[in-house]
């Protein structure tokens, strides 16, 4: 366990060998790393480290909701990195751990030598615009089940719960069925946070990073950048292709068969590609 602000979190540090560490950070916010464990197939070449961010999974849950704020999340993850000794290292990041990871590179002094940024986004405001549009591309009975049991408060009804599973495996994961790891990271989601961060569901964003941005940033990060997308990702692929022509001499790859998980989606291209660009910045 790291003492970090607001709390204790766990952390486990897998394999070895010559390349530099890399630090996984998983999305959500709240859905711990287990859906990430693909990434021990990176563990012969590496060091490969996951954590479980405050208020998730194997790491401590305070009750209070100041602490669920992008700023202290940074805070923590500056503290993960210092508590283990990472002077020079690989930082991945998925999703919500993609824009966290973007927000420490951006902001924390760092000995991190590359970034990965898989499945994400540079801005709250654009995802929510992305999200309307996909949702009106869904069949038309599970966007009504949807926006029914949203406004009524309902989202606990099994119509509800059975229309965003259409989307999860749509947008999220397309393999049948969902691996072990993925649902039990759905199983030991920390809905607090998510909720307090982000809101009721990605349709309706109104927590404390609602107003997220840093689209226009970009251009500051200096790290060799590898961006990843998934043709059939709720962070749609033009909006990555945008922030990789901003970051300067990022490399961008598209995958074909994915949606939000590539790692689990395209295992063999994912590893591929992760292993080439790791071993060019070690």
């Amino acid at each position: 366990m790291v003492a970090v602000p607001g709390g204790n979190v766990w952390f486990t540090r897998v394999g070895g060998g010559p390349g530099l560490p890399l630090l996984a950070v998983h999305g959500g916010p709240g859905l711990p790393h287990d859906y990430l464990r693909s990434l021990e197939r990176l563990a012969d070449e590496r060091e490969v480290i996951f954590w479980d961010q405050l208020g998730c999974g194997n790491s401590e849950s305070p009750s209070d909701r100041r602490l669920w704020t992008m700023e202290r999340s940074v805070a923590e993850m500056d503290t993960v990195v210092k508590a283990l000794g990472l002077n020079r290292f690989h930082v991945f990041g998925n999703s919500w751990g993609g824009m966290l990871a973007q927000q420490y590179v951006l902001d924390a002094a760092s000995g991190a030598e590359s970034l990965v940024i898989s499945n994400s986004i540079a801005s709250i405001p654009q995802f929510a615009q992305m999200v309307a549009r996909l949702k009106s591309e869904l069949d038309p009975a599970t966007q009504s089940a949807i926006d029914r049991h949203e406004a009524a408060g309902t989202t606990y009804a099994a119509e509800y719960q059975a229309a965003i599973r259409t989307w999860n495996e749509t947008y999220l994961c397309r393999v049948r069925p969902w691996p072990i790891e993925l649902e039990n990271a759905f199983r030991r989601m920390g809905i607090e946070i998510f909720e307090t961060m982000f809101g009721p569901s990605d349709f309706h964003i109104v927590g404390t990073i609602r107003n997220w941005d840093v689209f226009d940033r970009l251009a500051e990060i200096s790290l060799p950048t590898l961006v990843v997308a998934g043709r059939h990702d709720e962070c749609v692929p033009e909006h990555m292709w945008e922030m990789h022509a901003r970051i300067p001499g990022s490399r961008f790859e598209l995958f074909e068969s994915s949606s939000h998980m590539p790692f689990i989606e395209e295992p063999d291209r994912f590893d591929h590609v992760m292993r080439d660009f790791l071993r060019q910045h070690d």
